[in-house]
Parts: structure tokens; C-alpha cells; sequence
């Protein structure tokens, strides 16, 4: 079986200015990197086209080893309702070096469903994560130099800093580091930490800004501590939003590309939703939105998880509703959900595919609360039985949802005509928007309590005494009517990876909570889930290779 990178190599890639013309855009407005990638200008976003256009969400049943395909799902969706006569444009967040090269892999799809070049797009791309560290990593440098000067100083106490730096790769050893030895030249010695970019308030800033000045604005909000005297300190106090801002110029654009079957793509933005919100850039849907009749778009990871944050931060500050929503599942994942492990995960079982089902239960449950229609797209692997099969089908029977086998991996938009017919029945029905699991105004503790009882399925939240602590802080900053972006492993309902399937009767422990005051929204950090990732025992770096003519294997 050809691996995902060899399939791209086989398909012929159309020049830039062949995609944009199915969107009328002009080959004079993009801004060309090469032949095969391009950005596009924000002046092509056109407000009241978008709302006008549908948007679809795709979400998925929670992570497993053995995967769920939801990127390869959004796309070959995509190519199905093209096939079936909707304009439609896919857009996605950008992958980061850190899964790339660690353990999930890239985030370009796979098989005949993919987004090209996607070596390009896995790797550096057209540069938007580079110029997010820089805009980031230059805020530190400016806040350090401030306390380092007696001269231009605003009294910034360095204990209270909570400003770190980033860097796109996965790194253990930095989570925790001490700046500024080496003596009285060499700075003011503090604790302090990297994270991973996809988890930078800067990413998540550019991913929720409507233009230019709105994220200079966004950028000088960002709190970076106290003085002496307890009073707060911005990013704006120390003059650094201009030249952050300036440093992603170019960045603020999103990125034009296409899929195997040369329908267009825009890619920009890539936080992730587990550390962060998880969505493409507000930009990037209104763009697509303004292009395309349709624009199918996916949330990071689980619908409790990504999906709760692209419906309760993305889409109302963007006014955005989706239209549609679909989970995607596989066997492969449902069998792990109910107790099989992943070397036996090819062995027919529909008990295990039965037990599973919990777990897609209480996600289109989930969906249900925010008064979205669920559609159910079964990914489809060789190794699938029709016995398994069946046992899905009359599940979604039972709970009243339809449901569509796929098959873009093999087959691209041929495979996914189905869904495709689904889906837009389900856009043509919609007749509402959604509801909230929240209200921005509700006090922090009832938002946290509202997402973990109705999401997660928590019986009771635990806040430590720093969490305790960090509440009073965020009360006493006015920012207590923020909505939530609260950081959870990705591997469970729960805030325990360990508890797979659709664990019940959990306490959920607030262990910190950070202040996002740039991006507009606080993250409540729960059980061991850390902001910068590690490197697993043999990361994917180990299988990734370039030989003497340029061509990279391992990728995927």
C-alpha cells in the first residue's frame, strides 16, 4: 500500500493562479510563495457574502492511537460536495513541527484526500509559525530589557512575570528554565519556561483577530505581570504591540493551496485545541466564506474539547454559526474505546465496537446541547468488517442521527458522496444557529463548572489553592467576563487519560489558570496537561529522511 507521500507525489499539482480563479480571485491579488502556494490579501474578505455561505463544522469522537482521520475526513467531504455540484472550500489550521516530528504526525490529510504541497505545509510553509515565534519571543525580550534598564524602567516586578518564550518543537527539558545568569550584564536572573508556538497567546491572537489593527489592539492587551506597586502590567505599556504586530504582516494573510483533486484550500492559523482553541484563524473561515458557497472546516480534536471552543470563542466572537456539523469515528477507534488493545485493534470484534460506542454517544449528546444536528461520517480502514459496520449503523439509528460510511483515503471525493448528500441535507434543514453551553457574564467558576458537567460528564471540579489563588487575580483584573479555553488532554472525556470510553462520576482538578487578556479569553489548566510537549520514546524525526535530489520520505 503507497504511503500518504507517495500518493501525493502521483498527483499533478495545478499552478496557484489555477485555484484562485475557481474562487475569481485575480492572479494580480495573491501574493505568490513559488508556483504551488500563495496568500491572500484581506481585502477579498467580503463580509456580507459570508453570511450568506454555509459553514460546516467537523469534529471527532475522542483521540486514540489507532486514529480517527478527521483532517482526511474535511477534506475528502470537501471534495464530495464539489462533486456533487457545491462550491466548496476547505479550511484548515496549519500543522506544527512539534506533532510533525513527535508522535501524531502532520495535518494534511491522507491517502487521495489530502492538502498540497503537503511537504511544504508540514514543514515551514509560507513561514506564519516562524513570525509568530519572533512576534512572541520579541515581547520577552523586551520585558527582560525592561527590567534589566534603571532607565526606561515601569517598575515591572520579575516574580510576577508570566510572559515565557516559544519555540515550534516538542521540548521537555524547557519547560522550566532560569534566565539571565551570568552576572549584572547578562540580566535579571528568573524562572521562567518555553511552550510550544501552537500554544503561544500570539498564535491564538492572529487566529482571532478581524484585520490588521484589531491585532495591534489584541497584542497590547496581553498581561505580562505587576510592578512593585501591584499595578498590571501590558503589553502595550511597554510599546511592543507595533513591532509584534509589524512582525506578522504577512502572517495575518492566509495561505491559498489545494487538495488531490485541485479544489481549493486555505490554511492559516494552528493553534492547538487541547493547550489552546484549536481553530483556523477567524480570517481564514471569513474568507472562505467569501469565496465559496460552502466552506467545511474542523475543530482540533473532540468535540468537547475543540468543538466547545470553536462554538463558544470562535464562533461568537466572529458571529460565525455553523450550518452542519459532522463526528467522525472509526472501528479502529471505538474497538480501543471499549477495552481492545491497539495490536488487536484488526481483529474483528463488535462487542468492542458495541462498548465503544459510549463514547460517540455522549459526543453526539454533546452536539445535541448545542442544538447542532449531528451527521455521523464512519472513516472507513480496510481491516473494517460489515458486521462492525452494521453495529455503528444501528447505533446511529437508535439515537436518531445519519450516518454515512467513507472512504476518502482510498477513493478521495468518489468515497465520500454520501456524506456529502447527508451533510448538505443537513445544511438545507438548518434553520437556527446554536445555543452556548455558557454566557460570557456567568462568574469563571460556573463557566468551568457549565463545560465540564454538560461536556465532560464531571461530577465535581476541584481548584487548587494556586488555582484558588489565580481566581481572585483574574476577578481583580475585571477579566472574570471572558469566556474559558480550559487546557485538557485530548485522550479522555476526563481530565485523566488514562479513563477511555465515556468515563463517569470523574473530578475534574483546576490546577492554574492563565490569562490569555490578548486573545481574549482565560485557560484553566486541569491535571498534568503541559503547555509544551514531549518527544516520544522514538518520534516520527527517526523515519523522516531527504535523499540527494531533495525528496523527503516519512512523512505523514
Amino acid at each position: 500500500m503507497p504511503t500518504d507521500i507517495e500518493i501525493a507525489r502521483t498527483i499533478k499539482i495545478k499552478h496557484i493562479r489555477e485555484i484562485a480563479a475557481q474562487l475569481a480571485v485575480a492572479e494580480d491579488d495573491l501574493v505568490l510563495y513559488g508556483k504551488h502556494k500563495a496568500k491572500l490579501p484581506l481585502k477579498l474578505i467580503d463580509l456580507e457574502k459570508a453570511k450568506k455561505n454555509k459553514l460546516i463544522l467537523v469534529s471527532a469522537i475522542s483521540p486514540t492511537p489507532a486514529g480517527e482521520g478527521k483532517t482526511t475526513i474535511s477534506i475528502g467531504l470537501t471534495l464530495g460536495l464539489n462533486r456533487i455540484g457545491k462550491k466548496t472550500t476547505v479550511v484548515l489550521r496549519e500543522p506544527s513541527l512539534g506533532p510533525v516530528f513527535g508522535i501524531k504526525g502532520g495535518a494534511t490529510g491522507g491517502g487521495y484526500s489530502q492538502v498540497l504541497p503537503m511537504e511544504d505545509i508540514n514543514l515551514h510553509f509560507t513561514g506564519d509559525f516562524a513570525a509568530i515565534e519572533k512576534a512572541h519571543n520579541l515581547l520577552a525580550a523586551i520585558i527582560d530589557n525592561n527590567i534589566q534598564n534603571k532607565k526606561n524602567n515601569l517598575g515591572l516586578d520579575p516574580r510576577t512575570v508570566t510572559w515565557k518564550r516559544v519555540m515550534d518543537m516538542n521540548d521537555r527539558s524547557l519547560r522550566k528554565i532560569i534566565v539571565g545568569l551570568g552576572g549584572t550584564m547578562s540580566g535579571v536572573p528568573r524562572e521562567t519556561g518555553f511552550d510550544i508556538v501552537a500554544a503561544s497567546e500570539v498564535m491564538a491572537i492572529l487566529c482571532l483577530s478581524n484585520d490588521l489593527k484589531h491585532l495591534k489592539e489584541k497584542l497590547g492587551n496581553i498581561f505580562v505581570g505587576y510592578t512593585y506597586d501591584r499595578k498590571p502590567v501590558y503589553a502595550r505599556d511597554l510599546k511592543a504591540n507595533g513591532a509584534m504586530a509589524a512582525l506578522l504582516k504577512d502572517a495575518i494573510m492566509p495561505n491559498l493551496v489545494q487538495t488531490t483533486e485541485g479544489t481549493p484550500a486555505i490554511i492559516h492559523g494552528g493553534p492547538f485545541a487541547n493547550i489552546a482553541h484549536g481553530c483556523n484563524s477567524i480570517i481564514a473561515t471569513r474568507m472562505g466564506l467569501s469565496l465559496s458557497d460552502y466552506v467545511v472546516t474542523e475543530a482540533g480534536f473532540a468535540f468537547e474539547l475543540g468543538a466547545e471552543k470553536f462554538l463558544d470563542i470562535k464562533c461568537r466572537y466572529a458571529g460565525l454559526a455553523p450550518s452542519a456539523a459532522v463526528l467522525v469515528a472509526t472501528i479502529r477507534a471505538l474497538k480501543y474505546h471499549g477495552g481492545v488493545g491497539l495490536k488487536e485493534l484488526n481483529k474483528p470484534d463488535t462487542q468492542a465496537v458495541r462498548r465503544g460506542l459510549e463514547n460517540l454517544e455522549k459526543h453526539v449528546e454533546n452536539m445535541k446541547q448545542f442544538e447542532l444536528s449531528p451527521v455521523i461520517a464512519l472513516n472507513r480502514f480496510t481491516s473494517d468488517t460489515e458486521e462492525e459496520i452494521a453495529v455503528v449503523k444501528a447505533k446511529c439509528a437508535e439515537l436518531g442521527v445519519p450516518m454515512a460510511v467513507a472512504d476518502v483515503w482510498g477513493k478521495g471525493g468518489e468515497g465520500a458522496v454520501e456524506l456529502a448528500g447527508l451533510v448538505s441535507k443537513a445544511v438545507e434543514n438548518n434553520t437556527h444557529g446554536f445555543k452556548p453551553v455558557y454566557e460570557w457574564e456567568w462568574p469563571v467558576e460556573k463557566k468551568i463548572e457549565a463545560i465540564a458537567g454538560k461536556m465532560y460528564g464531571a461530577k465535581h471540579i476541584d481548584y487548587t489553592a494556586k488555582a484558588k489563588k489565580d481566581l481572585e487575580k483574574i476577578n481583580a483584573l475585571g477579566l472574570d467576563k471572558l469566556p474559558v479555553c480550559i487546557a485538557k488532554t485530548q485522550k479522555s472525556l476526563s481530565d485523566n487519560p488514562e479513563l477511555i470510553g465515556r468515563p463517569k462520576d470523574f473530578v475534574v482538578t483546576v490546577r492554574e489558570i492563565e490569562i490569555a487578556s490578548g486573545a481574549g479569553f482565560i485557560i484553566p489548566i486541569t491535571g498534568d496537561i503541559m503547555r509544551m510537549p514531549g518527544l516520544p520514546e522514538h518520534p516520527a524525526s527517526e523515519n523522516i529522511d531527504i535523499d540527494e535530489n531533495g525528496n523527503i520520505t516519512g512523512l505523514f
